[in-house]
């Protein structure tokens, strides 16, 4: 039996939202649509990703791509990699020893691999598939449960967003949604994820307690 716990990256691991809006801002500018994005407009989102947050933005349908690949590029050149939330570096490394884990993201997988250099966290996380991987997201899910996870094994989906609910109902896996990330808890509660977490040690617990119900 394999347990696999899914990570979403942006708000779960890494602390993003004030690299979101300067990116999104530097980008939109750029582009001749200037704006000045803020944390409502990514709780606005019903899907979270870097194209949806650019329609948000006011960019054209047609030039979303372009806005997508230039925040890309801005992310590829910080100088460091995103902060790490407090407590979630220790939560991946005790899991790690229980659960095969991985990271599905909208951000792209050299951006995560990166991160996980440098906080030390590469060795813990078993696949990434970032946005460069093609697929629906909850296939995407679908496919590292699968890769992952063995007979009898449980497996959950750990997000900040209303639409990492929704792909870990399409894809049959347990939805863990963390308050700490870019979607209020008001919004994600209407969504009825499985487990509602505040905090990591919270998150700890649950995924501890159930790994101990699924061996009794």
């Amino acid at each position: 039996m394999q347990n696999v716990i899914v990570f979403d990256f942006d708000g779960v691991l890494a602390d993003t939202m004030k690299d979101m809006l300067q990116f999104s801002k530097i980008v939109c500018e750029a582009m001749g649509y200037p704006c000045e994005p803020s944390p409502n407009d990514l709780n606005a989102l019903e899907r979270m990703s870097f194209s949806e947050l650019g329609k948000q933005l006011g960019i054209p349908a047609n030039n979303v791509a372009e806005f997508v690949d230039l925040t890309f590029q801005l992310f590829a050149v910080q100088p460091l990699p995103p902060r790490i939330f407090p407590g979630m570096k220790d939560v991946v490394l005790r899991l790690a020893s229980d659960y095969k884990i991985a990271i599905l993201t909208g951000n792209t997988s050299a951006v995560v691999n990166r991160f996980l250099d440098h906080h030390g966290l590469s060795s813990s996380i078993d696949k990434v598939f970032g946005e460069d991987i093609p697929g629906d997201r909850a296939v995407k899910l679908a496919q590292l449960v699968s890769i992952l996870g063995g007979p009898g094994g449980k497996s959950y989906m750990v997000g900040d967003a209303v639409s990492d609910i929704r792909v870990a109902r399409a894809a049959s896996v347990t939805s863990i949604a963390v308050t700490w990330g870019h979607q209020s808890e008001q919004k994600l509660l209407a969504d009825k994820p499985c487990f509602l977490v505040h905090t990591p040690q919270e998150l700890l617990q649950v995924l501890s307690a159930s790994l101990t119900k699924a061996q009794a």
